[in-house]
């Protein structure tokens, strides 16, 4: 801005200033002997027409009543000329030349004593009028400038060219903690010798500062100055500066005025709220209550607290559950984590016992607090309790505290100029409790939802652990190895499963399933299929009627399912086992002879002596719950030290290929030769599922045939003829003094000339009598009926009825197992114990 334009815009005369108000001349009479050019601007007449004639012409005394001009109102006490204005000042009605009226604010100053026109004696005066309107808004802004030194809370102080303080109001006053004449005239790097500006992209000194100001004459506004104040000489503080050029009415600069508002409140509530956004961000990252914990201590220090501990319960961090409350002595706290900006920090926290290094007591040592200290009278209120420089916040959860989270505050230690945002050096303000109060909330939640992930994940697991084998015992049909990963690396929970199945006659089953989905759920429903398939298969049913015994209980009606109430199944479980898969196969080791069937589920793969892999076509059935179409048997016989993969889809198929990808994968990895099947199993999941990751579940279980020597089965066929009981009983003994089991030579007579006397009165022949030399004495009778014995309590007129009962006390196990051509009555018996001499 040039001169001439900053002297046409700014005119610092007042309206009734002489100088520019309408000046009127009167003599003794009030009759007009001068007239001045700003009157006739504001009544519009010219001196010729107003010079000799009365004022009353031209202006009035304001009526009592009656309308006064449109654009004004009746004018009130208020708006009467307030102290200072000269003396005999009033508002009068004036009479514009073009009929108008309108408001004026005049004033009345008498001249030197002398003889006016006329000859009156009377002193002449000079009256000086003003718009009403222009004077209200001149009255407004000495209001202004008279509130801005006085009572604004903006600090306003005014440089001269040479950067040195002429002038400043109250609250710059209050901000140096001085009157104005002790520092008028310092330096402003003086006042604040420490301060600097922290916005990017400024200088960081005043005096760079204002000299740009004063050079270019372009404000510059919102600059954050950081200092120390004078009047607070132990707290840092943040001001909103504004600087812009002072010009005259000439347009000569003649300084630059800086405005500054403490925004050190705003500062630390900004810096409050970004902390809780930043703990809302950083905490709660994993399900887990440790890392929660340590995710606390490392946000909030050294921006909030010097030091943050944190201390939860034993039973929350180990298992899951809620805590006992009540004190420190009621509940058990383990420090499970801990931060601090610097060493020194005190700690009232004692522990309990040493630990040995790299247990889970050294990594979260117990700590207990002596009584009446702050983290103790917490615990038993229940609530935040501040002790100085220490604050103790529990971690509430509904009515429960999980433990508590304790900051301590300490001098402020040396930063590298970057703000720290806990106020005053050692202590707490209300503000600052809130905010403690809130981020243990926000945490608690947090850690208790990772207490919850915790408690079910171990429950998960525990159900899981229960229902999937924990230990496949030796078997003498088979070697057994096997592999399972669950897709859900969350709560380590699938629904596939697989089951190594001792049977009658050294035969083994072995079954894999899958149901549909992962999780606790699917565990469950895995659990219910499992048990399932382990009872049908001890009752010694063929695979394919197990499967339909299988389907029949997968789609039993609604108001049967489990959860079903008033009539209502459980979604969930018509969801998880409607399309369940599950493949089952029966191994013999005497015949060599394996019998499999499959409910939607992959066929298994059979690797050959040689290394030949084959996929059997197996008969597909439909999946289970569908129903409709049967279950279908197919019977191999394989070579001795034959390799059956059976296999869960969550191995062969992926989202990079296909089905038949993965099968011809895993068909190339079985055929390779290997040192064990333990080793077999690691190269085949290391090879289809790279990293342990999958989109589904996946369960292996890979079985090598064996087959019993033909010195351990012993077998004759038989007439069903009375005297058949005597010669089977003879053929017995004979077998077992040839094996070296004489002990076991009277309970097995007593139990083959039971089952044969049944066999020839209730079955039909031939009869078959079959002993096995395994790790138990099986004896097994088959005939051509399909009659099963009951085992049942004889009365004691009863003629019959007691063999079978003398059989089961003499055996470990017996049962009855249903062919083709009829039934076989089995037994066990164990060995005698073997003597040490």
């Amino acid at each position: 801005m040039n001169a001439t334009r900053a002297a046409d815009a700014a005119d610092f005369r007042g309206p009734l200033d002489i100088a520019r108000a309408a000046t009127v001349v009167l003599d003794g009479r009030d009759t007009v002997v001068g007239w001045s050019p700003a009157a006739t601007e504001l009544l519009g007449y010219g001196p010729h027409e107003a010079v000799g004639r009365p004022l009353s012409v031209f202006l009035s005394p304001l009526p009592a009543e009656g309308p006064l001009p449109a654009a004004s109102d009746r004018p009130g006490p208020a708006e009467r000329p307030g102290p200072g204005a000269p003396e005999g000042s009033e508002i009068r009605l004036a009479r514009h030349q073009d009929g108008r009226e309108l408001l004026v604010a005049t004033t009345m100053c008498p001249l030197a004593d002398g003889v006016g026109e006329g000859g009156a004696e009377t002193p002449g005066r000079v009256l000086v009028a003003a718009e009403l309107g222009e004077l209200r808004q001149w009255e407004s802004r000495l209001a202004l400038l008279q509130g801005l030194a006085t009572q604004s809370p903006v600090g306003l102080a005014i440089y001269d060219t040479d950067l040195r303080l002429t002038w400043s109001n109250t609250a710059y006053e209050r901000e140096i903690g001085r009157p104005l004449a002790e520092y008028r005239g310092m330096r402003a790097d003086e006042l604040y010798s420490g301060g600097r500006f922290v916005t990017p992209g400024y200088p960081q000194t005043l005096d760079a500062v204002m000299h740009h100001v004063i050079d270019t004459g372009e404000p510059i506004l919102d600059l954050h100055f950081q200092g120390i104040p004078p009047s607070d000489p132990g707290t840092e503080h943040l001001w909103s500066c504004s600087y812009y050029r002072l010009q005259d009415a000439h347009g000569h600069v003649f300084g630059v005025c800086e405005d500054a508002f403490d925004i050190s409140d705003r500062q630390r509530a900004q810096q409050r709220l970004a902390l809780l956004v930043e703990v809302g961000r950083r905490i709660g990252t994993v399900l887990d209550v440790v890392t929660t914990a340590e995710e606390i201590a490392e946000v909030t220090v050294p921006e909030f607290a010097a030091a943050v501990r944190i201390d939860i319960a034993r039973v929350t961090v180990m298992s899951g559950e809620l805590p006992a409350t009540g004190s420190s002595a009621a509940m058990d706290l383990l420090r499970v984590g801990e931060h601090s900006a610097g060493p020194g920090i005190a700690d009232p926290g004692e522990p309990l016992h040493p630990a040995a290094p790299g247990s889970p007591a050294h990594r979260y040592p117990p700590v207990a607090y002596p009584p009446g200290s702050p983290q103790d009278r917490s615990l038993a209120s229940g609530g935040l309790v501040l002790d100085d420089n220490v604050l103790v916040v529990p971690l509430r959860v509904g009515g429960s505290v999980l433990g508590l989270v304790t900051f301590v505050r300490s001098p402020r230690p040396e930063t590298s100029g970057r703000v720290v945002a806990h106020g005053p050096a050692n202590t707490f303000d209300n503000g600052e409790v809130a905010l403690a109060d809130e981020l243990a909330a926000r945490a608690a939640v947090c850690i208790d939802n990772a207490r919850r992930f915790t408690r079910e994940r171990s429950a998960s697991l525990a159900l899981q652990r229960q229902l999937l084998p924990h230990h496949v015992p030796p078997q003498s049909a088979v070697e057994i190895a096997y592999r399972y990963l669950p897709s859900d690396d969350v709560t380590g929970v699938g629904g596939d499963w697989f089951d190594v199945i001792p049977l009658s006659g050294t035969r083994v089953g072995l079954v894999v399933g899958d149901v549909v989905g992962h999780g606790l759920q699917a565990a469950a429903t895995m659990g219910r299929l499992r048990t399932s398939v382990r009872a049908f298969a001890q009752l010694d049913m063929a695979p394919d009627e197990l499967l339909t015994r299988l389907d029949d209980l997968v789609g039993q009606p609604l108001d049967e399912r489990p959860g079903a109430r008033d009539g209502v199944a459980s979604d969930a479980y018509d969801e998880l086992t409607t399309g369940a898969t599950c493949l089952y196969a029966v191994y013999d080791p005497v015949s060599r002879r394996c019998v499999m069937a499959r409910a939607g589920h992959l066929p298994p793969a059979v690797v050959h002596p040689d290394g030949q892999v084959t996929f059997p076509d197996l008969p597909a059935g439909p999946p289970l719950g569908l129903g409709g179409l049967p279950f279908e048997s197919m019977e191999i016989e394989l070579p001795v030290g034959s390799l059956l993969a059976l296999f869960t889809d969550g191995l062969v198929e992926a989202r990079e290929h296909d089905i038949d990808q993965g099968l011809d994968a895993l068909g190339r990895v079985l055929g390779a030769p290997a040192a064990s099947l333990e080793e077999l199993c690691d190269r085949a999941v290391s090879t289809l599922v790279p990293d342990a990751t999958t989109a589904d579940d996946t369960a292996l279980l890979l079985a090598r045939t064996r087959q019993l020597d033909e010195s351990q089965v012993a077998e004759w066929e038989l007439p069903a003829e009375a005297v058949t009981v005597g010669r089977a009983r003879e053929l017995a003994t004979r077998q077992l003094s040839d094996w070296g089991l004489e002990e076991l030579s009277f309970a097995t007579e007593l139990v083959v000339s039971e089952l044969v006397t049944n066999a020839v009165r209730y079955g039909g022949g031939p009869l078959r009598l079959r002993l096995i030399r395994d790790r138990t004495l099986l004896c097994e009778v088959a005939d051509t009926g399909h009659t099963s014995p009951h085992l049942r309590h004889s009365a004691e007129d009863d003629e019959g009825g007691r063999g079978l009962f003398i059989v089961a006390q003499l055996v470990q196990r017996w049962g009855t197992r249903y062919t083709p051509a009829g039934k076989t009555i089995w037994t066990e018996q164990a060995f005698p114990p073997v003597e040490f001499g």
